[in-house]
C-alpha cells in the first residue's frame, strides 16, 4: 500500500454507517480519493452497474468501493487496501443517517454514491483496471505541470 492510499481508519469510520438487517455482507477496497474519484468516472462512463456504493472518510482523503466479501484474500493492488470483514460482512444501510458537523468538528464518513443509485457492489477485476488506468491517467496529467 502506498502512502498515500491511507486506509480509511477503515472499521472505525465504516462502523459509523454499519449495521443495517438484512444488508449484503461486502469487503471494503480503499484508495486515495484522487485516484478513487478517476476510477470512479471510468467505471460510470462504462455504464452501470459495473460500479457499486462508495464511501468518502470525513476528510474526503479516501474513497472506499464496496467488493463482494473474500476480495481481500486475494487483494494485492499497490497503492489500495482492501479490508478483509473477518466472515462477518461489512453491513451498510441503504441510506446512512450522518449528523452534519458542527464548527471545526471533522465530518463524518458519508456516500459518494449510496447503495440503491449503484450495483450492489463492484467488480474486483474491473475495480482493478479502473484504478491502473486511473494511476496512468493521474501520472500523465501530473507529468504535464
Amino acid at each position: 500500500m502506498s502512502e498515500n492510499a491511507m486506509p480509511f481508519e477503515t472499521a472505525a469510520q465504516a462502523a459509523a454507517v454499519t449495521g443495517a438487517p438484512g444488508a449484503e455482507p461486502c469487503d471494503l477496497v480503499t484508495v486515495p480519493a484522487r485516484q478513487g474519484l478517476e476510477a470512479v468516472d471510468i467505471l460510470r462512463r462504462r455504464g452501470a452497474p459495473e460500479v457499486g456504493p462508495v464511501l468518502h472518510d470525513g476528510a474526503c482523503d479516501t474513497l472506499g468501493f464496496l467488493v463482494p466479501p473474500g476480495t481481500a484474500a486475494a487483494w494485492d493492488l499497490p497503492g489500495s487496501a482492501c479490508t478483509r470483514t473477518s466472515g462477518r460482512g461489512l453491513r451498510l444501510p441503504e441510506l446512512p443517517e450522518l449528523p452534519e458537523p458542527a464548527g471545526d468538528a471533522p465530518r463524518p464518513a458519508g456516500w459518494l454514491l449510496p447503495p440503491g443509485d449503484t450495483g450492489p457492489v463492484t467488480d474486483p477485476a474491473v475495480l482493478r483496471r479502473a484504478l491502473g488506468e486511473a494511476a496512468r491517467l493521474i501520472e500523465a496529467a501530473d507529468g504535464c505541470h
